[in-house]
């Protein structure tokens, strides 16, 4: 039962996360304590890494985001030379996420968002000159956030994963 009640609880929070616990509690035909309770072990457990909202990127003044994949030479691509890369990384407060990973021909991904084209094309050549020399190669994928969408950014879509 614990199982079940707390990958339900999960997929109610991906559903919005805004959810107080004693509506969870009501949803999912349990006591209030009870939601507290499994939410608090999920969050200790680290299945609950953050609280947050998807706001509307226009709206606050972001105009582009851009999905940047880059190459970097393999000989350098050791745990110190990660660790040099994350510190860089959290200095860039528009950089939302990073990663190394592999596919068509990189080795990792950065997205960001910006104010505007010429912020974007500002923050990718400072990023060239900082790490031009480990790179081999560089590419993005740039979209502005008013036009284009097919379906909405959102955690709730990976719900029927979980089911």
């Amino acid at each position: 039962m614990r199982k079940k009640l707390a990958k339900k609880l999960l997929i109610e929070l991906l559903r919005d996360s805004k959810q107080s616990d004693r509506a969870l509690a009501k949803k999912l035909g349990v006591s209030q304590p009870t939601i507290t309770r499994t939410r608090t072990k999920l969050e200790r457990e680290g299945y609950i890494k953050h609280y947050t909202f998807i706001p509307d990127m226009r709206k606050i003044g972001l105009e582009i985001l851009a999905f940047t994949f880059v190459k970097m030479n393999p000989t350098v691509l050791t745990e110190e030379m990660i660790d040099k890369v994350r510190e860089y990384a959290a200095k860039f407060p528009n950089g939302i996420f990073a990663s190394t990973g592999e596919g068509m021909g990189m080795t990792g991904v950065i997205v960001g968002v910006h104010r505007d084209y010429r912020d974007y094309a500002k923050k990718l050549a400072m990023f060239r000159s900082d790490w031009g020399k480990y790179l081999e190669d560089i590419q993005s994928f740039v979209m502005t956030t008013e036009e284009g969408v097919i379906k909405d950014f959102s955690f709730k879509y990976i719900e029927e994963s979980l089911l």
